[in-house]
C-alpha cells in the first residue's frame, strides 16, 4: 500500500481487538500488498495449513503482508472480524475460510461492494454449497470443494464394505451438525446408507474436530451401542478419539470399516499401516498458495479460474486408500492434525 496507509496501519495497530499473527515478506514499501486471511479457527491444524501455503506463496511473490484473524469455530466472532477489518481500511484483499458458509455472505457482500476483493478458501460461500461458482457479487473465485461430493464418496466406501454384512452398523462423526457443510455432508451420508436396508445409523455425534471432543463422545456411543460395524468421520483429528476410545473399552479396531477425512498425515500413515482403510483427501497448503495466487492475479487483471475443485486438482485421487498410497509412495499429506 501507499505510504500514507502504512502509518495509517501503526495508528490503528492496537484498535482491532481481534488476535492477528502477522507475516511480512521482503520488498520496497510503495509497492507491498496487504491482505487478511479469515480462519474459521487459527488454532485447527487443517486452517493452519492453509495459512502455511499463504504465507509460501506470498514469500515466493515478494511485496505481500499477509496477516491471519481466529475465528474460534464461531460464526458470530467471524462475521465481526470481517467487519472490523474491512472498515478499518488496511487491507487490499481477503481471503475467506468460513464457518457459517451461509451466513457470512452477508459480510462477504460487504466487501465486495467497497470493491474489495474476496476469494473464499475450503468451502463456497453462499446458500447453494453444491456448486464452487460465485455467489455473492464481485467474489473473485473459490478455491475448495462441495462437501456433498466427498461425504457421498465416503459413505459408498462404507457401503461397499457393507454388501456381506446384515446389519451393517454405523457411527456417523460430524464436526458440528448445526454448520451448513457439516448438515450437507450428513444428507449424503443418510442418501447413499438409506439406499441399503442392511445398513443402520446407530449413532450421529459431533466431534468438533476434536481428538478429545471425539473421545468423549464416542465413549459416550460406547456405552450405549458397544458393538458397530464402520466408523465415518468428517475430519482425521477425531478418528484419534476413536481409536483411543475403542482402545480404552478393549475393542479391536481391526474388523471396523474406518472412512475418515484430511489426509492429515497421521491419517496418511493411518491408511498405510492398514489401521484405516481410507481418507478423504484435502490438500490445504495447496488450497492457501492457489487461493494467495488467484487474489493476486485478481487484483493484478490476469486470467485465473473463477472456481478450482481441490478434489479434481490434487495430486492423488479424492479417496485415498492402501492402493493410492502403494501407487505414490512419496505421499505423506499436507497437513498435522
Amino acid at each position: 500500500m501507499k505510504f500514507m496507509n502504512e502509518l495509517r496501519r501503526v495508528g490503528r495497530a492496537g484498535l482491532l481487538s481481534t488476535v492477528a499473527f502477522g507475516f511480512l515478506a521482503t520488498g520496497a514499501l510503495a509497492e507491498d500488498r496487504d491482505i487478511a486471511f479469515f480462519a474459521s479457527a487459527s488454532q485447527n491444524g487443517f486452517n493452519q495449513a492453509v495459512w502455511d501455503g499463504i504465507q509460501s506463496k506470498a514469500k515466493e511473490l515478494g511485496n505481500i503482508n499477509v496477516e491471519i484473524y481466529d475465528g474460534e469455530f464461531d460464526p458470530v466472532v467471524q462475521y465481526a472480524q470481517v467487519e472490523d477489518v474491512l472498515a478499518s481500511g488496511k487491507f487490499d484483499g481477503f481471503i475467506l475460510y468460513a464457518q457459517d458458509t451461509v451466513g457470512i455472505a452477508g459480510a462477504a457482500e460487504q466487501v465486495t461492494a467497497e470493491g474489495l476483493p474476496l476469494v473464499a478458501v475450503m468451502f463456497p460461500i453462499g446458500p447453494d454449497l453444491n456448486t464452487l461458482e460465485p455467489q455473492v457479487e464481485g467474489l473473485k473465485a473459490t478455491v475448495g470443494s462441495t462437501p456433498y461430493a466427498g461425504a457421498k464418496a465416503q459413505a459408498e466406501s462404507v457401503a461397499e464394505f457393507c454388501m456381506d454384512k446384515d446389519p451393517c452398523k454405523v457411527v456417523i462423526l460430524l464436526g458440528f451438525k448445526v454448520s451448513p457443510f457439516d448438515q450437507v455432508r450428513l444428507a449424503a451420508y443418510e442418501e447413499v446408507f438409506g439406499k441399503h436396508e442392511n445398513i443402520e445409523i446407530v449413532a450421529t455425534a459431533d466431534g468438533q474436530y476434536s481428538p478429545d471432543a471425539t473421545l468423549t463422545a464416542m465413549q459416550d456411543i460406547l456405552q450405549a451401542q458397544p458393538e458397530f460395524d464402520a466408523v465415518v468421520s468428517v475430519g482425521d483429528q477425531q478418528m484419534i478419539g476413536v481409536e483411543i476410545a475403542l482402545e480404552g473399552m478393549g475393542i479391536d479396531l481391526e474388523p471396523i470399516f474406518v472412512a475418515s477425512a484430511g489426509a492429515s498425515t497421521y491419517g496418511v500413515e493411518a491408511v498405510r499401516e492398514g489401521r484405516w482403510d481410507n481418507t478423504l483427501a484435502y490438500f490445504p497448503k495447496t488450497m492457501g498458495e492457489i487461493a494467495l495466487d488467484t487474489l493476486i492475479k485478481a487484483m493484478d487483471g490476469e486470467d485465473y479460474p473463477v472456481s478450482y475443485d481441490m478434489d479434481v486438482g490434487g495430486p492423488v485421487p479424492a479417496i485415498i486408500t492402501s492402493k493410492v498410497l502403494e501407487d505414490n509412495p512419496d505421499f505423506t499429506g499436507e497437513w498435522a492434525q
